[in-house]
């Protein structure tokens, strides 16, 4: 049976979810998957890094609250994240790179993912920054290398939408897309229209754990406009850089407006979208939108996410499921590596990726 060895770069909710899937339900998953994981290497800003090439045992690290874990003091550990080191020079197979990205430039994740395919090592990333950015020279980068960068989990974490479009829609002629892409907006805008004030509805989805402590991403847009990028140049053959796409958040839409527009059967919601004109290029845009009832997307609630596409046989085709959540966001970074498996040593019709998650979620 084979083995990956993984350095994990980054340590904060979605690698430990990820550490956690192969700590406790390693077993299962080898047998399904024919193949073992093994974590050689982390790193974390404010963790450190650790190292062993015989295998880090993973068990004490996910009893300590993240706040908590320091590397500095274990063998092979140190308080210093040492992530270029450990990226070019740690013999790992796979590189997860989980780390925070800025979006005007997409560091450090793109670093990250630049360094290890330099290293001639595959690459899954949650990140966004580097594949709207740089995908086009980062997939280059992986085919001279001889190598994968994949990145499921960039645009709604563990639904699968890049896949979905590139392997179930053969033979269709995808015109457009159309999404909500951030279920922290959504989620406000739910309460927006309940009456709630926007600053109190941001309060209230940092209590529930969807927002994070600066919340300009979520709310202005800059979030979708990234993942807009991502969905038009990987599923539409655009190249779009940040300044093709037009952004609004919903900071200026108020609780009234929001009911002004549910009591005529509207629904607000922050839509991205990306659609071929008829002279080949593409519009994309992400705005605030009253939708009404019979669309699509507008029955999409809460922290929940949804993707449009409209295509030439079949019409519009909807697919929903969660855009956030560590457990969700890890099966993106599980069926990442999956998909290295399948191009590199495997038969892509026989592995089982679907249905191994189902079985690892229920378990």
């Amino acid at each position: 049976m084979g083995r990956y060895d993984l350095a994990l770069i980054g340590f904060g909710g979605v690698n430990r979810a990820l550490a956690e899937l192969i700590s406790q339900h390693g077993d299962r998953l080898a047998k399904e998957l024919g193949f073992t994981l093994r974590v050689v290497a982390i790193t974390d800003l404010r963790a450190g890094s650790l190292v062993d090439s015989d295998g880090i045992d993973l068990a004490p690290l996910l009893t300590a609250e993240p706040g908590e874990l320091t590397f500095s003091g274990l063998a092979g550990g140190s308080a210093d994240s040492r992530s270029e080191w450990v990226i070019r020079e740690v013999p790992a197979d796979i590189v997860v790179e989980a780390t925070f990205t800025n979006p005007a430039d997409g560091e450090p994740a793109l670093s990250h993912v630049r360094w290890a395919l330099e290293s001639g090592k595959h690459v899954c990333t949650t990140n966004k920054g580097p594949v709207a950015l740089a995908s086009r020279a980062l997939k280059l980068l992986a085919a001279e290398r001889g190598v994968s960068f994949e990145f499921e989990g960039s645009v709604l974490s563990g639904t699968p939408i890049l896949r979905t479009a590139r392997r179930m829609f053969g033979g269709l002629q995808i015109t457009g897309v159309q999404g909500i892409m951030n279920g922290t907006s959504n989620y406000i805008l739910g309460r927006l229209e309940e009456g709630i004030e926007l600053p109190a509805a941001i309060a209230e989805a940092q209590e529930l754990g969807y927002a994070e402590a600066d919340p300009t991403a979520d709310i202005e847009g800059h979030d979708v406009q990234l993942k807009v990028m991502i969905l038009a140049n990987e599923i539409l053959g655009a190249d779009l850089r940040r300044e093709d796409v037009f952004r609004e958040g919903i900071s200026k839409i108020t609780p009234q407006e929001v009911q002004d527009a549910a009591s005529k059967g509207l629904r607000w919601k922050l839509v991205g979208s990306a659609n071929r004109r008829a002279d080949g290029t593409v519009d994309a845009r992400v705005v605030p939108l009253a939708l009404p009832a019979h669309h699509p997307l507008a029955g999409i609630s809460g922290p929940v996410n949804a993707v449009a596409f409209h295509t030439d046989l079949l019409g519009t085709v909807t697919v929903s499921g969660p855009g956030a959540g560590r457990m969700e966001t890890a099966y993106a970074l599980l069926s990442d590596i999956i998909a290295v498996h399948q191009r590199h040593h495997a038969d892509a019709d026989t592995a089982p990726t679907y249905r191994v998650l189902q079985e690892t979620h229920r378990g």
